[in-house]
């Protein structure tokens, strides 16, 4: 339990230099880092997807969606075949800004694991893999219901 909280306690304490480093340098709030992030590294995805997968309200996301498309860094594609899913991609300038902002991410990245020597960093790369595969397996009870606030 104690090891869950420590790991919630990182994944939180993250935010502050993505937030700091990265997201403000580009003149992005954190959300539109996060999405700009996954769908670079994900490819095209629906707003619904994007907000479960980042455990976000869709509100939140239909607003940071919003912004990005006003911005120019995506564009929603032809889903002819499935009208009910609007999916996004990132346009050109939306790769560019991705790229930019993993460059960014390096800063983040040196700080953060200076202390650490290659073999911790191989074990944590391993542990951290296997934890997200099996957050991946992870499945929501039919009868659950989420609180709607934020």
């Amino acid at each position: 339990m104690e090891l869950l909280v420590s790991l919630l306690k990182v994944a939180t304490r993250i935010g502050r230099p993505m937030r700091d480093d990265v997201a403000d340098a580009e003149e992005v709030s954190v959300t539109e880092l996060r999405i700009v992030l996954m769908l670079g590294g994900e490819g095209e995805l629906a707003g619904h997807e994007l907000a479960e997968m980042m455990v976000m309200q869709p509100m939140n996301i239909s607003r940071a969606l919003a912004s990005l498309l006003e911005m120019g860094l995506i564009e929603l594609v032809d889903n002819s075949a499935n009208r009910r899913r609007k999916p996004y991609r990132l346009t050109a300038t939306g790769r560019k800004k991705y790229v930019s902002m993993r460059r960014r991410m390096g800063s983040v990245a040196d700080f953060l694991f200076a202390e650490f020597d290659e073999q911790e960093l191989a074990r944590a790369a391993d542990s951290l893999s296997r934890m997200d595969q099996r957050l991946i397996e992870w499945e929501t009870p039919s009868d659950s219901y989420h609180v709607k606030r934020a």
